[in-house]
């Protein structure tokens, strides 16, 4: 699918964007583990998070949906059964690394595979500390899907630092920690997000979390059960991320975000957007499991930064919203730290570069990073209009698709069907708020 998008003036109103990503995924998972049944309300569902719900269908758990809400009845720690075929989990790293740390405890043998993007990525990074663990789980000579995983008499807990920051191999860790004999110590160097600490408290699993600076160690003590719990689920702010943006670079634009997770190990693109001048004001918060807020962004004359290294962690997912706002600021944005990016659905950096090169923005590419010269805010429509391939990355895509806002014509954005993994209804809710997206 293919979008052509007319460039647009202001973006007003108030808008609700669909339920996280992350803790939806999260969220099935503890409670197909539960013994007993949980309701999930405001689940996300995106093609990434379905495939975590096919997974668990795979293995046996009950999973209907009635209205708004989900209702799985667990069937315990070790209740899961065997899939006698691999389990697709199409193009979702998470649902494949999560999911890897639950498997390597059970009593059956599992192969997990994906689409053509995901049997792409690197799967060492869980495989390696897994296996420590005395878990069995083997890759392709590459270290890429089909991932196998076999039964194992007992596996140990570990003490072990985190070589990157990445909340996927730290909560496939987590997981596994559930099946091993004693505490397992798992220490990241940058914090990255805490849906699963969060996630497995309102479970009933046993955690301690010690904080010291930027480091952060999670010490976990395997429970002989987790318990079933209702929970409501808020508004991506990832997702919201691509309206924050639209709202910052429209002139005249006074936009509220309704309900909006505001975990704050995941909104350090706020942090950073206010620091280049953002007008971001945050109203009727509210601290349940996970805080929430509603976000309201009026347009705002931004400037370039030099983003700290250690706030990327936190929002590895948004930089490519950064990196339209650096191209509309005034003056320079340095970003370094984020190699990460290169090993996502696309190389996120280079993609990111490319689309950036077709909108006639200035810039210089480095290994872990890139510097943005920005247009300024003066000149009315200041991307040129162009053609940009998204690579198949929804992230890539949306980021592109609000840059064409500021294009002095009409745009088209390539290869657009991956949208629908985590933002379901992008096009539509954007329409609504009056820009013009066509499907090709």
């Amino acid at each position: 699918m293919d979008l052509i998008i007319e460039p647009h003036s202001s973006i007003s109103g108030e808008i609700r964007v669909p339920g996280d990503k992350s803790i939806s995924h999260r969220a099935v998972m503890c409670a197909s583990l539960a013994s007993g049944t949980s309701k999930i309300k405001g689940f996300l569902e995106s093609e990434d998070c379905l495939a975590t719900i096919e997974a668990f269908k795979c293995l046996g758990i009950k999973i209907r949906k009635e209205n708004d809400v989900l209702e799985i009845k667990g069937n315990g720690i070790i209740g899961l059964q065997k899939y006698n075929r691999p389990i697709n989990l199409k193009n979702s790293g998470t649902s494949m690394r999560l999911i890897s740390g639950i498997l390597a405890g059970q009593n059956f043998s599992s192969v997990l595979i994906g689409d053509k993007s995901l049997n792409l990525r690197p799967m060492k990074r869980i495989i390696s500390p897994l296996n420590k663990m005395g878990f069995s789980i083997t890759a392709s000579d590459e270290g890429t899907p089909p991932l196998r995983i076999y039964p194992v008499e007992k596996a140990r807990a570990i003490e072990y630092v985190l070589p990157i920051a990445s909340a996927q191999i730290k909560s496939c860790l987590m997981f596994a920690s559930l099946f091993a004999e004693g505490e397992t110590k798992l220490t990241e160097n940058f914090i990255t997000r805490d849906h699963t600490e969060r996630m497995f408290k309102t479970f009933g699993i046993s955690l301690h979390v010690k904080k010291t600076n930027l480091k952060k160690t999670i010490v976990v003590k395997p429970p002989i059960k987790l318990d079933p719990c209702n929970i409501e689920i808020s508004g991506d702010f990832s997702s919201a991320s691509f309206f924050i943006l639209a709202a910052l670079i429209s002139p005249n634009s006074d936009l509220l975000i309704k309900s909006v997770g505001i975990n704050p190990t995941r909104t350090a693109l706020l942090v950073a957007l206010k620091e280049m001048g953002a007008n971001i004001s945050i109203e009727n918060h509210s601290n349940a499991y996970e805080p929430t807020a509603d976000i309201r962004i009026k347009y705002s004359r931004l400037k370039g930064i030099q983003l700290n290294p250690a706030v990327v962690p936190n929002l590895i997912d948004e930089l490519p919203v950064l990196f339209i706002a650096a191209a509309i600021a005034q003056g320079k944005t340095k970003i370094r730290g984020a190699e990460e990016l290169r090993h996502k659905e696309s190389d996120r950096l280079e993609a990111m570069a490319k689309s950036l090169n077709s909108f006639g923005v200035k810039f210089k590419l480095f290994k872990d990073g890139i510097d943005i010269e920005g247009f300024g805010q003066d000149n009315e429509n200041p991307f040129k209009s162009a053609e940009i391939d998204s690579y198949g990355d929804h992230r890539i895509a949306m980021a592109s698709i609000i840059g064409s806002l500021r294009s002095k014509g009409a745009c088209t954005v390539k290869n657009c069907t991956n949208i629908s993994t985590s933002f379901p209804g992008f096009v539509e809710l954007s329409n609504k708020l009056g820009m013009g997206i066509t499907k090709v």
